[in-house]
């Protein structure tokens, strides 16, 4: 049904014209913007949940892993503080790439977030050490040598790969709200994982814990 104009008095139940009859349609717009309205919301809320990934809304699995200087980092010491966990590898050619997307990340960040990259075997001292040279990472590169990668990631016999870089973004109550994979085919990934998409995430996520930009 097409509504009156909005401009036309005899559709205005306004006391500036007595004697009027109240337009119906006029009842039933509030209605229809409410529901574009609600609509509106929730293809917010959609666009803002389409990069979450299956891991989002979980707790993050607690560990505890040395770094090349020995010293351990323990998940639970960043509770209460927004931790990017970056899981790699130093033969991969877009991790080299993200890194350096994290260096820009936390350059542009500072103390406000807090970035730990773990690798796996066949990665080893010799192997990072070449790969923090290259890539000039000044954020702690962990090692995992038992099962705290695939805690974190639910691998399983029926879910055995681990796609890389993959990228969990927790907050600060230690629940993660980003699981993300680098894909060449999505200009939306591709732009998180090698231009500033990531930014946009960590200013959200900022205002929502109540940090500054």
């Amino acid at each position: 049904m097409s509504r009156p104009a909005a401009t036309s008095p005899a559709s205005l139940p306004n006391a500036a014209w007595p004697g009027r009859p109240m337009n119906r349609a006029c009842l039933r717009w509030p209605r229809e913007t409410d529901t574009m309205k609600r609509l509106a919301a929730f293809l917010f809320a959609s666009a803002l949940l389409l990069h979450a990934g299956p891991l989002a809304g979980k707790r993050v699995a607690s560990f505890t892993l040395p770094d090349s200087q020995g010293r351990y980092h323990d998940v639970l010491d960043y509770r209460g503080k927004i931790l990017l966990i970056d899981i790699m590898r130093t033969d991969c050619p877009h991790c080299g790439t993200f890194s350096r997307t994290l260096e820009r990340v936390k350059s542009r960040y500072g103390d406000r977030i807090h970035i730990l990259s773990i690798v796996n075997p066949p990665d080893n001292q010799q192997t990072v050490a070449a790969y923090v040279a290259k890539h000039k990472i000044t954020t702690p590169v962990l090692f995992d040598f038992g099962q705290a990668v695939a805690a974190m990631l639910n691998i399983t016999p029926q879910n055995p790969t681990i796609k890389l870089p993959t990228l969990l973004i927790v907050g600060p109550d230690g629940i993660i709200r980003e699981d993300l994979v680098h894909d060449e085919s999505r200009k939306d990934l591709k732009n998180i994982f090698e231009g500033d998409g990531l930014n946009r995430i960590l200013d959200k996520l900022l205002a929502e814990s109540g940090g500054k930009k």
